[in-house]
């Protein structure tokens, strides 16, 4: 297995190193840094070697992880290889279909319009897409499995589409009559957001608006809805917007051909052999990414490295600012971070269960916020974490959080479909190994 580490890599200009090093002192400054930052280096060693384990067992073929602690690099390493096909080894820069950790992106996207004037969070979305002027709900399904329908109380409204509790389905995985319509009709696949949009406003919805919680194609129709307010192209406006002013240079749509050397192959596991197996871009709809004409998906449609989305979290830790750039204010992040989940409702674990982890799985002490999961108690959720983390994941195992208390965020980026499901933990792992090795508040 190969290793490479960046130890005082820089994620931009505001992640200087803590001290300067002599020269020659590599190892030493390492431990300076650590101790600066509030870890000790042993038992953050613990953490690489345990993440560099799952690599060596063949549980992924390759594995990049970077955390941060008051804006210092703390650790910064790669372990493996991006495409042992192509014989490309895994690096700090090697590019990683991030898939629904594109959702916190859209939402930040979503803010800045709401701090311009242009929605408020009590809006009917049907202010913004008419189409879904007629929706219904399931109530069940006949004799023969047609599903039966009632018209919905009220329009879904804009807080309920960016928490999920709007009643819209996915098509990702169940089987239940919504998600069945959402594969039979290619939501997933469409060629554009406002095909997405159109396909969805036919389909019913699982529950009367603001009356569960259930993972959904709601961040795609956000990202519509942008496109709607703004008359541009999804993509043009995230650039414009939120990834040229924060620097985020590899974070796109699709992986142009000169940066396809650094760009990862995608895993899956074969149910027969138990092992990982290569899957082609052909493996789903949209899936190619590679064609700069694929759906602009605003719930997982990007492509980003470690440094680029670490300059993303970063913003959300200083309150809406990188270095002299704002995109938000910080109370407009607070009220991201507030869990809207409402009271007696016990969201779906289903989707969010089958990744393997405990890191993000709902229970006591975790809710759900504007595009982003929220741990409100850390000991009635039994993790390690500080109260008021925010954090997500992506469908090939990619993990963020971001933990204001401690004033931290790690990011964790393997390509592997279905995450941790069947293998190590790795979003509980980094965590409990994170905490274990931090020494000061």
């Amino acid at each position: 297995m190969v290793r490479r580490s960046i130890a005082l890599a820089v994620a931009g200009a505001m992640l200087a190193p803590a001290v300067p090093v002599a020269a020659g002192s590599a190892k030493q400054a390492a431990h300076v840094r650590t101790a600066v930052a509030g870890f000790d280096a042993a038992r953050l060693q613990e953490l690489d070697t345990a993440l560099s384990g799952v690599v060596a067992k063949g549980d992924v073929p390759g594995l990049t992880y970077m955390l941060v602690r008051h804006g210092k690099v703390v650790a910064f390493n790669s372990f493996g290889q991006a495409s042992p096909a192509r014989g490309l080894e895994q690096s700090n820069q090697t590019i990683f279909r991030i898939f629904s950790m594109t959702k916190p992106i859209t939402g930040v996207a979503m803010m800045m319009l709401y701090e311009d004037g242009k929605w408020k969070l009590d809006d009917p979305i049907t202010k913004f897409l008419p189409e879904m002027a007629n929706l219904r709900v399931i109530s069940g399904v006949d004799p023969s499995g047609k599903p039966i329908t009632l018209p919905v109380k009220r329009p879904p409204t804009m807080r309920e589409l960016m928490s999920h509790t709007a009643g819209f389905g996915y098509g990702l995985l169940g089987r239940n009559p919504v998600d069945d319509m959402f594969r039979a009709r290619a939501v997933n696949g469409s060629k554009n957001l406002a095909e997405v949009a159109a396909k969805v406003a036919d389909i019913p919805l699982k529950f009367q608006p603001g009356e569960g919680w259930d993972y959904s194609i709601a961040v795609d129709l956000q990202a519509r809805i942008v496109e709607v307010i703004t008359g541009e192209n999804y993509g043009a406006y995230l650039q414009r917007r939120v990834l040229g002013p924060l620097g985020m240079k590899d974070t796109a749509f699709y992986v142009p051909a000169e940066k396809v050397g650094r760009f990862a192959d995608l895993y899956g596991l074969d149910p027969k052999s138990g092992k990982i197996v290569l899957l082609p871009p052909s493996f789903a709809p949209n899936f190619n990414f590679t064609d700069p004409n694929r759906q602009q998906s605003g719930g997982g449609g990007l492509v980003s490295t470690a440094s680029d989305y670490g300059r993303f979290c970063q913003m959300i830790l200083n309150g809406g600012k990188l270095g002299k750039v704002r995109l938000l204010k910080p109370e407009t992040i607070a009220l991201m971070g507030q869990d809207v989940i409402p009271q007696g409702v016990r969201p779906d674990n289903g989707l969010v269960g089958g990744m393997g982890t405990t890191a993000f799985g709902f229970g006591p002490g975790v809710g759900f916020g504007l595009d982003f999961m929220v741990i409100k108690d850390p000991k009635s959720a039994r993790l390690p974490v500080g109260k008021g983390t925010l954090s997500w994941g992506g469908a090939a195992g990619t993990w963020f959080w971001i933990d204001p208390e401690n004033d931290l965020y790690f990011i964790g980026m393997i390509q592997r479909l279905g995450g941790s499901a069947g293998m190590t933990d790795l979003p509980g792992l980094s965590q409990r190994l994170v905490y274990l090795a931090m020494t000061q508040p």
